[in-house]
């Protein structure tokens, strides 16, 4: 998608072939298990290689937490599309699980074939793992929520392996890397992300392409009279416009859509009270721009923007956007085609009597925002692109991209 001086200006692209994966990014949060059973190939009756299977157990394994409570499976639930199972904005980890996060669990699926962090011939910054690209592949993504102080809290990586050591799994472990590989924690801790990665991009559970519109464009099945139209309002330039930034259309390989272009936008989402670091009025997550991500820094044209996430088992999400303002995906959608048209719905006032308008953005970063494509391009007083009945059908159209139609 073109780049033309903001993240804010772009058009339809063709869908890209790729497919998406990721690492254990969670805001840690309790439940999971010791990591003696691997469960997730097992049940699709697909075989792991020896590196992905260690990496399952890995997932799964809260002894590798400060608290002995949390694994990456804790919030990345496999039964919820392996995102967060409840509604809160963001998890708590630590060693007593009271350390609040900053952002909002993103589901794993469809992450396999993400492209590594770049900036494309016309600017456009595209890729990368985190919601802000900075991870360049899965297993360096993997690292940071062992060590993270509100994730799963680990002193070191030396600590990590020394809670590996004494796992059930350790003589796999060394079986499969070496029979010294616990001599040099640096060394181990590099195989524990890599077997995390290996597991995601190896694990079917991870990417099934099974959801009622695969069956659908497969000629396998039928979409509902009210599915066709959400997906005709999906599909278009001047209604929803979302096929901008998630493709629909199978590739012309015909590659299943990820329904993601790996681009990054500015939506101006409302800063959300119930995440405990907004309590400080300078604190902004800026996405691209900062504070977790530090090589863009002085790129302020991209303060705000954040990557854009696949819509396949957007219908099951419990939390929306990068800070989880959101908790239906019908009031995310009232979002995308109000805000611009009613914003007193969405910003608070201000005390000149307006609204305060991208009010989670400093003030001189506000007009990165994406005020030009449908359905931002619209003003106060105008009809907003959908009406409610417009919004029901595309709700029902992405109830298609749910995993496991005719499983469950």
């Amino acid at each position: 998608m073109p780049f033309i001086a903001t993240i804010k200006h772009r058009q339809w692209v063709a869908p890209w072939a790729f497919a998406l994966a990721s690492a254990c990014a969670l805001n840690a949060c309790g439940g999971g298990s010791d990591g003696s059973a691997a469960t997730g190939a097992a049940s699709t009756g697909e075989q792991l290689s020896p590196v992905a299977a260690l990496g399952e157990r890995i997932f799964h394994d809260v002894s590798l937490s400060a608290s002995g409570k949390q694994a990456c499976a804790s919030c990345h639930d496999p039964d919820h599309a392996h995102a967060q199972s409840d509604d809160l904005a963001v998890q708590s980890g630590g060693a007593n699980l009271d350390v609040p996060g900053f952002r909002a669990v993103p589901s794993l699926r469809y992450l396999n074939l993400t492209p590594a962090f770049f900036f494309a011939k016309d600017g456009t910054p595209t890729g990368g793992f985190d919601r802000d690209g900075r991870a360049q592949t899965l297993a360096e993504q993997a690292r940071r929520p062992f060590l993270a102080p509100h994730e799963m809290a680990n002193s070191s990586k030396a600590d990590v392996v020394e809670r590996l050591k004494r796992t059930s799994y350790a003589e796999e472990f060394r079986n499969v890397f070496g029979a010294g590989i616990f001599d040099n924690a640096d060394d181990a801790f590099d195989r524990v992300v890599f077997a995390l990665q290996q597991y995601q991009k190896e694990g079917p559970d991870f990417h099934p392409f099974d959801s009622k519109y695969d069956l659908f464009l497969a000629g396998k099945a039928q979409l509902t009279d009210a599915e066709l139209r959400g997906l005709a309002l999906f599909n278009n330039p001047g209604k929803g416009n979302c096929a901008a930034c998630h493709p629909s259309a199978r590739a012309a390989d015909g590659t299943p859509p990820l329904f993601t272009d790996f681009s990054f936008d500015n939506l101006g989402v409302p800063r959300n009270p119930a995440i405990p670091a907004t309590t400080d009025a300078a604190y902004f997550d800026m996405g691209l721009c900062g504070p977790d991500r530090t090589d863009l820094a002085s790129r302020t044209d991209l303060c705000g923007a954040f990557k854009v996430p696949t819509l396949r088992n957007v219908a099951t999400r419990k939390v929306f956007f990068h800070n989880g303002y959101f908790n239906t995906l019908r009031d995310a959608l009232g979002f995308y085609v109000r805000r611009d048209t009613n914003p007193e719905e969405w910003y608070p006032p201000g005390s000149d009597g307006g609204v305060q308008k991208f009010n989670d953005l400093p003030a001189e970063y506000r007009g990165n925002v994406n005020t030009s494509e449908a359905p931002y391009n619209r003003l106060p007083g105008m009809a907003p692109a959908l009406s409610a009945a417009e919004i029901e059908d595309v709700i029902q159209f992405l109830g298609t991209l749910t995993d496991g139609f005719g499983t469950k």
